[in-house]
């Protein structure tokens, strides 16, 4: 009787562990994938558009000071960029970039001149045909790591076309520009961001410009100094990205 008692026990242990062991297996579920982290360290390039006018279009020729302070036109500025940035902390971030732009960036006649004296219209004008940069930018995580605020700076260049009062000429010349902006990086596409910058560049170079015949009498000393505000796309590249830094506040 004990015999059969132990048996008939033995038997329902066994039943109950093949019944537990069909029994389906729960586990907790798996985490969620961490949120994306934003960088901006690497290359991109991209497109920028806007506007452009003269801050001031000075000349002074023969040392006695005909002086052209023509009328600015304000003008279409757009044209591309390409760089590359490097975020030294989940904060700050530097680099650097160079545009080429196209303009329509013009002045109207001087009307300013001691030349007046001499009876010579005052009638040069400067039409500002392109422009190209190469500057660097630091910049600063302000608010988010989405939104990169930066100030920039660096070395100009650009063809500016002088129409006198007897000839035409143009000429490439050189300065500086200087300005800033902000630039946005969207999450749910990390790779494409846009932006918006003032530039302030001033250039300078000799030329001569008017009726010398050939005296070289006029010798004119140009400064070109304009403002452009443009909007811009960027497309960020992975190539050249380090480890990825994620910004915290």
């Amino acid at each position: 009787m004990k015999k059969a008692t132990f048996a008939a026990f033995a038997l329902a242990l066994t039943a109950g562990s093949a019944m537990a062991a069909d029994l389906p297996s729960y586990k907790a579920p798996p985490p969620p994938p961490p949120p994306p982290i934003m960088t901006w360290t690497g290359f991109y390039a991209g497109l920028n558009f806007g506007v452009g006018f003269y801050a001031q279009n000075s000349s002074n020729a023969w040392g006695w000071g005909v002086n052209n302070h023509g009328g600015s036109r304000a003008g279409v500025v757009g044209g591309g960029q390409i760089g590359y940035n490097y975020q030294i902390t989940p904060m700050f971030v530097v680099g650097v970039e160079t545009d080429f732009q196209g303009t329509s960036i013009g002045s109207g006649a001087g009307g300013n001149t001691y030349a007046w004296l001499f009876g010579v219209p005052p009638v040069t004008t400067a039409t500002l045909n392109w422009f190209g940069t190469v500057r660097g930018r630091v910049g600063v995580n302000l608010l988010s790591p989405q939104l990169l605020v930066y100030g920039t700076g660096g070395f100009a260049y650009g063809e500016v076309k002088r129409n006198g009062w007897l000839n035409q000429n143009s000429t490439v010349q050189t300065g500086w520009t200087a300005g800033g902006g902000a630039e946005y990086m969207f999450v749910a596409l990390p790779n494409w961001s846009v932006k918006a910058e003032y530039l302030y560049t001033q250039l300078s170079g000799n030329n001569n410009n008017g009726f010398n015949f050939g005296l070289n009498l006029n010798n004119v000393n140009n400064r070109t100094r304009f403002h452009t505000i443009r909007f811009g796309v960027n497309y960020h590249l992975n190539f050249g990205s380090s480890a990825p830094v994620l910004a915290k506040y």
